[in-house]
């Protein structure tokens, strides 16, 4: 499965379906037809029974994504972007797959919110990382929410009220980001780093992936950790009751890799 729409490229390998921005004329800045082609495609990556990860990343060494495309006016109208928020995944939040956002260069506010929306995050070192939108009379909307529940307060306060740049290496230190990939070639590197990562959680079972993501992230939302604890999540009992769940077992006793079907 491959493409090419709106500035927007993809690919599948394996089970890893790759989104890559390609607007390198406007530093990977999205317009309106490139927010809606990233919406149906993670609908579609929502609905696949092909894919179990996905990566986004940028082309080029430059920029992973720069925001809005500023030169598009209705590109900054809300009612121009799809349901589901900038990209097509700022605002989802049933997505019960995982998302690993490679940072091949500068991720600039609507850009951060990309990484921020995403389960992992591995980065070329000389990425950079800021939420400038105060210094241009804005605020970076929901990205203030995911920052400020991913980051300890003060360190988001930092980013959100400053606007100034973050090197890559700062945010590993505050969590955004999981590891830093070589940038010997640029975006090259930080999309294989993304794909080894890809390829360990693609070893696992399908439905043990989704029960996993399922209950952290509504297990968040939750307001104490009791209630965590004795609320039901579907994707959690369809693991339980599924052929692999038994196939796992058998597979361990008889010490052999597991054979995944994902029922």
């Amino acid at each position: 499965m491959q493409g090419n729409a709106a500035g927007i490229r993809w690919e599948t390998q394996d089970r890893t379906l790759i989104l890559t921005i390609d607007r390198q004329h406007r530093r990977n800045a999205l317009d309106p037809d490139a927010h809606h082609q990233l919406a149906s495609l993670f609908d579609m990556f929502a609905d696949s029974d092909e894919h179990l990860v996905a990566i986004i990343t940028g082309a080029g060494d430059k920029a992973f994504c720069s925001g809005s495309d500023l030169s598009v006016k209705a590109g900054l109208d809300r009612a121009n972007l799809p349901p589901t928020g900038f990209a097509g995944i700022a605002e989802r939040f049933d997505l019960i797959k995982p998302v690993i956002a490679a940072v091949n260069g500068d991720a600039i506010g609507g850009g951060m919110e990309i990484v921020l929306a995403c389960d992992m995050c591995v980065a070329v070192p000389s990425a950079r990382f800021s939420l400038p939108e105060p210094r241009v009379g804005l605020a970076a909307s929901g990205g203030l929410h995911r920052l400020a529940r991913q980051v300890p307060l003060k360190q988001a306060m930092e980013i959100a009220l400053t606007g100034r740049m973050f090197t890559a290496d700062e945010l590993v230190g505050m969590g955004v980001v999981n590891q830093l990939s070589p940038s010997l070639t640029g975006a090259a590197n930080a999309l294989v780093t993304a794909l080894e990562t890809a390829a360990l959680i693609c070893e696992n079972a399908p439905l043990s992936v989704r029960a996993t993501k399922q209950m952290m992230m509504s297990g968040l939302n939750l307001p104490d950790l009791e209630t965590a604890f004795a609320t039901r999540y579907p994707a959690f009992e369809a693991m339980l009751a599924s052929e692999d769940a038994r196939e796992g077992r058998l597979a361990f006793l008889q010490k052999r890799h597991p054979k995944w079907r994902g029922r």
